[in-house]
C-alpha cells in the first residue's frame, strides 16, 4: 500500500527558451558609489548628458505652433497673394517662364522659412537647456562595431524588462489617451458648429477649422511639455545611475588624478632620506634648534620668500639629537629647550614638512626670543 500512495517526483519547470534570466539581473552589480565630478565631466566631454527626448519634442512643437498662430494672418495674406498671382497667369504665361519659377521659390521661402527657423532654434534651445551649454564632441558619431552587430538580448531587456522600458510604455499610453480625450472633447463641443459649416462660405470654414486645429495643437504641445518635466527628472536619474562607480573604479580614478599613493609615499620617504643625509648642511641653515633637551632635537627654518610657514629641516633622537646640537653649536645656531614642543614636532612632523597651524603660537614665542638678538631677523616674527 505504501507504493500506491507514493507521489511522483516533482517536475522542474524549465524557463522559456527565448528568455534569458540574466535579463532580469542588475546590469551594474557592484556599482554602488555615486559618480565623481571627474567622471561626470569626462562623460560631458564625450557628449553624454542627461537628456529627455520628450522635452526636445515638446519645445520643438510648442514654439512653432505659437509662431504659426502668431503669423497666421500674415501667412494667409501671402498665400492669397500667391494664389492670385498664379491664377492670373495660368492661361497666358509660359510654364517655362523664369518669372514663375522665381515667384514660386519666393512664396515658398516666405511661407516656410519663418516656421522652419523657429523649429531649428527650438531644437537648439532645448538641447542647450538640457546640456547646460554648448557641447562639441565627435565621440557620439564615431563608428562602432557593436552598432553593426547589436546585442539583441541587452536591447530587449532594456526596452521591455526594465524600469526605463516600463516608464516609456506608460508614458506613451498616457500621451495617446490624453490626446484622444482632448481631441474628442474639443470636437464634440464644436460638432454643431462644425455641421453648420456645410452651409457657410469658404473663408469662415477655413477660419473655423484653423482655430480648432491651432487649439488642438497648442493643447497637445502644452501637455507634452508637462509630461517632459517628470521625464527629464527620470532620464537624469537613469543617467546618474548609469555613471555609478564601484569602489575599485574610484580608487583607480584617484590614482590617475592624484598619483599612486604608494609611489607618492616612496618619493616622500626618499626626500626625507636625502634631507637626513644632508643634516650637516641643513642644520647650519636653521633658525633655531628645539630640544627635549636630551632625547629629541628638531631644526626649524623659515624663509618668507620661499616658504608659506616654518619648515622642519632636520630631526633626531638620542645620539642623532646630540649630533644635531653639536653641529648647531659649531655654527652658532640658537638652541632652545621646550620639551612638549620638541616631542610634538618630532612625533607629528616629518623632515621637509611645514609645521601645523596649532604650533604657530608656541613657535612664535621661541622665535621671538631668538630674533630679539638679531635685528635683521626681528621683522620675521611680526610676519609669522
Amino acid at each position: 500500500m505504501s507504493d500506491f500512495f507514493t507521489l511522483p517526483p516533482p517536475r522542474v519547470l524549465e524557463p522559456f527558451p527565448f528568455i534569458d534570466l540574466q535579463w532580469f539581473a542588475a546590469e551594474d552589480e557592484g556599482r554602488t558609489e555615486d559618480p565623481t565630478e571627474y567622471k561626470i565631466r569626462k562623460a560631458r566631454e564625450e557628449g553624454r548628458v542627461a537628456k529627455s527626448q520628450e522635452l526636445n519634442g515638446a519645445i520643438v512643437l510648442l514654439l512653432p505652433v505659437l509662431a504659426l498662430i502668431t503669423l497666421a494672418p500674415w501667412m494667409l495674406n501671402q498665400l492669397t497673394e500667391m494664389i492670385r498671382f498664379f491664377l492670373s497667369r495660368s492661361t497666358t504665361a509660359d510654364i517655362s517662364d523664369p518669372t514663375l519659377v522665381k515667384a514660386f521659390f519666393h512664396y515658398f521661402l516666405t511661407l516656410v522659412l519663418p516656421i522652419t527657423l523657429v523649429a531649428m532654434v527650438s531644437g537648439i534651445v532645448s538641447n542647450v537647456l538640457q546640456n547646460g551649454g554648448f557641447i562639441f564632441s565627435l565621440k557620439p558619431i564615431e563608428p562602432k562595431l557593436s552598432k553593426i552587430a547589436p546585442n539583441f538580448g541587452r536591447f530587449f531587456s532594456r526596452a521591455l524588462f526594465s524600469a526605463e522600458g516600463l516608464f516609456n510604455l506608460a508614458k506613451s499610453l498616457v500621451k495617446v489617451a490624453v490626446i484622444a480625450i482632448v481631441a474628442y472633447v474639443n470636437v464634440k463641443g464644436e460638432l454643431p458648429r462644425l455641421v453648420s459649416m456645410l452651409n457657410a462660405g469658404l473663408w469662415p470654414s477655413v477660419s473655423f477649422i484653423a482655430s480648432m486645429a491651432s487649439k488642438l495643437l497648442l493643447t497637445a504641445a502644452l501637455f507634452f511639455l508637462a509630461v517632459s518635466i517628470p521625464d527629464y527628472v527620470f532620464q537624469r536619474r537613469q543617467f546618474m545611475d548609469s555613471l555609478k562607480m564601484s569602489k575599485q573604479e574610484i580608487k583607480e580614478e584617484y590614482k590617475q588624478m592624484e598619483g599612486d599613493p604608494l609611489v607618492k609615499g616612496r618619493l616622500r620617504q626618499r626626500m626625507r632620506e636625502l634631507l637626513s643625509q644632508n643634516m650637516a648642511v641643513n642644520v647650519p641653515k636653521a633658525d633655531v634648534i628645539i630640544t627635549n633637551p636630551t632625547h629629541f632635537a628638531v631644526a626649524m627654518q623659515w624663509d618668507r620668500q620661499t616658504m608659506r610657514a616654518p619648515m622642519l629641516t632636520a630631526k633626531g633622537a638620542d645620539q642623532l639629537a646630540q649630533r644635531i646640537k653639536q653641529i648647531a653649536r659649531d655654527n652658532g645656531v640658537p638652541i632652545v629647550e621646550n620639551r612638549p614642543l620638541a616631542r610634538a614636532l618630532y612625533a607629528e612632523v616629518e623632515i621637509g614638512d611645514m609645521i601645523p597651524d596649532e604650533y604657530y603660537q608656541a613657535l612664535a614665542v621661541i622665535l621671538a626670543k631668538v630674533y630679539a638678538l638679531d635685528s635683521r631677523k626681528a621683522q620675521k616674527i611680526r610676519e609669522l
